[in-house]
């Protein structure tokens, strides 16, 4: 499959807009301005987009319900916070191609009657904040973006706002109370950002990948690029794969690869010839696999049946040398530390876990401690106002699920025996 969204990265000067020009940039708006916004969402709509940033839902759909309720203004938000530990897939486009986003989300603007767009940005990727505003800039200059966009009469305005690097910002309404100058935190849902959102606004929140498919469905039309990929969840998917392998990297493949293919057929296999033990293939948050769970299609209907999820596609591998309590561990002190502490399970329940693990860890385990373990999560699974509390409780029971021998041979020897 020939590249779209990582189109022209290896060129130095990708992020300036004369070399976006010189590929074809902003044709696809071009294209779509001499459409009706109604037309734009059902080509969306054929192309059956689902958002790339961990949930899948359809683009077309969120979009339907944003555009059919009567109030104004309407805001177009960019989740560009990429907190999700071994996530890395949205970076090549924020530094590397950010007029890819640009157009993607000024095509979705016009096609969702909204005026004003915002890129909420991670804290953690001040260089891309620069980038983002120099492009942003010249396509002010170019009159991609403004009062009247190529002379159409169509307005849309766009800035970029950067987070403190809060990890709970990447969740939609946590996301919008920030931008609002709040405490990051999630709302109780209903209602949806799609009729109370930013400043009680129709708002769409859309991640950064899910933008910059726009221009590409525009460009190939709706059924094209429903041919892409699997059936259920198409079009291509970036993949950040990183850990124990020889070619760790951002790959763009079709929807519906498997991950034994993304581990040895494009990053090249274990590192130093290794066996491999585990991987977890959508980001931290995402149930743990073993090594014979990797003849699975990754996409957002098929990793489930697997026993996980796609997530942000971040394929963390795993080899032989890796303590599976340490990695659980490792994780619970993530989850504990960014929870907000707005609902009691996930508060209470990640500094739990992350004590839990932590004596086992240390040698001080005792009998009794995996049933606990998984007691724990199961109180927060289910019952936390946003998926942090499901992510912790995810890693805890996947590890036990599959590697109960690990933690059971940590509590009996008093210590790690991997390595």
């Amino acid at each position: 499959m020939e590249n779209f969204l990582l189109r022209n990265i290896e060129n130095p000067n990708s992020a300036d807009i004369n070399e976006y020009l010189k590929v074809g940039g902003y044709k696809n708006l071009t294209k779509s301005l001499g459409m009706k916004p109604k037309d734009i969402i059902e080509e969306v709509k054929k192309s059956g987009l689902r958002g790339r940033g961990g949930a899948g839902f359809p683009a077309a759909m969120k979009w339907n319900f944003a555009t059919a309720d009567p109030k104004f203004p309407k805001y177009l938000l960019c989740n560009a916070d990429e907190g999700e530990p071994g996530t890395f897939k949205d970076r090549p486009i924020l530094e590397k191609n950010p007029h890819l986003l640009i157009e993607g989300m000024v095509i979705s603007g016009y096609a969702l009657g909204s005026e004003y767009g915002y890129i909420y940005l991670r804290g953690e990727y001040p260089q891309a904040k620069d980038i983002l505003n120099e492009a942003i800039k010249q396509a002010y200059e170019k009159k991609y973006l403004g009062d009247d966009i190529l002379g159409k009469g169509v307005k849309f305005h766009l800035s970029v706002y950067q987070g403190a690097g809060a990890y709970i910002c990447g969740e939609e309404t946590a996301l919008i109370e920030s931008i609002e100058g709040k405490k990051g935190q999630p709302r109780s849902k209903p209602p949806f950002p799609v009729n109370v959102g930013a400043w009680s606004m129709p708002t769409i929140v859309n991640n950064v990948e899910t933008l910059s498919n726009v221009p590409y469905i525009m460009e190939i039309g709706g059924d094209a690029y429903s041919n892409i990929g699997s059936k259920d969840c198409p079009g291509p998917k970036l993949f950040s794969v990183s850990g124990y392998v020889e070619k760790p990297g951002v790959y763009e493949l079709p929807m519906g690869i498997s991950l034994r293919d993304i581990i040895y057929k494009h990053a090249g296999g274990i590192k130093d010839s290794k066996k491999l033990k585990a991987v977890i293939p959508g980001g931290i948050s995402t149930p743990v696999l073993p090594a014979d769970g990797i003849d699975c299609a990754m996409d957002f209907v098929s990793m489930p049946k697997a026993g996980s999820m796609l997530g942000s596609g971040a394929v963390i591998v795993l080899d032989e040398s890796v303590c599976m309590v340490r990695v659980a561990y490792r994780a619970l002190k993530f989850f504990e530390h960014e929870s907000c502490g707005k609902c009691v399970p996930c508060r209470e329940g990640t500094d739990w876990l992350r004590k839990i693990l932590e004596r086992i860890e240390n040698g001080k385990g005792s009998e009794g401690d995996i049933y606990l373990l998984s007691d724990v999560a199961g109180l927060i699974s289910g019952r936390t106002f946003c998926p942090l509390g499901d992510g912790a409780a995810g890693v805890v029971t996947g590890m036990i699920k599959h590697f109960r021998n690990e933690f059971e041979e940590h509590i009996k020897n008093k210590k790690c025996v991997v390595s």
